[in-house]
C-alpha cells in the first residue's frame, strides 16, 4: 500500500519537484526531497493539517508565498519530468524514506553550515546542500506513522 494515495498526474507533478530542487544533487537528493513532500502530505500537525495530496503540498502557500522555492521563482519547476524522476517521485509515494530526511518536514539550502535547529526544528542531518529537519518530539506523531 502506499504512503498516500496518487495518481499519475500527483507522480508528475512531484518529480518535477524534486527536479527542480535537487537535481543537482543527483537522485539521492531527488529522493530526499520527495520524502519532504511525502512527509507533507502525511502530516496532520503544525503548518500541515488541511495538506493533504501532493497537489495540495507542492502548491501549499505560507506566509504569502508558495512554500518551494522552485514554485515561487518558476524557474525549473516547469520544466517537464523526465522517467528517471518519475521513478523516483514513485518510489517515494511507495515506501521510500531514508535517513536523513526519513521523517523531515522542511529542507534548505543554506549558505553556511546547517544551524542546529530551523524555526525551532531540530537538524537531522545533511546532504550535499541541503539541511533536513524533522518537527520537535511530540508535535507530529503522524509523521512517524506513515
Amino acid at each position: 500500500m502506499p504512503r498516500v494515495k496518487y495518481r499519475d498526474s500527483d507522480i508528475d507533478l512531484m518529480a518535477r519537484m524534486m527536479r527542480a530542487e535537487a537535481e543537482g544533487e543527483g537522485k539521492q537528493g531527488m529522493l530526499y526531497v520527495g520524502n519532504v513532500i511525502v512527509n507533507r502530505a502525511i502530516a496532520d500537525c503544525l503548518d500541515f493539517n488541511d495538506v493533504r495530496t501532493i497537489n495540495d503540498v507542492i502548491f501549499q502557500i505560507q506566509g504569502g508565498n508558495y512554500s518551494f522555492e522552485a514554485v515561487q521563482k518558476g524557474n525549473m519547476f516547469y520544466q517537464r519530468a523526465r522517467e528517471t524522476e518519475k521513478r523516483l517521485a514513485k518510489q517515494n509515494l511507495d515506501s521510500w524514506r531514508q535517513h536523513p530526511a526519513q521523517y523531515a518536514l522542511w529542507y534548505f539550502n543554506p549558505y553556511g553550515p546547517c544551524p542546529p535547529t530551523w524555526y525551532g526544528q531540530p537538524f537531522t542531518g545533511q546532504f550535499k546542500s541541503h539541511c533536513f529537519y524533522e518537527p520537535v518530539a511530540g508535535t507530529c506523531e503522524s509523521v512517524y506513522m506513515g
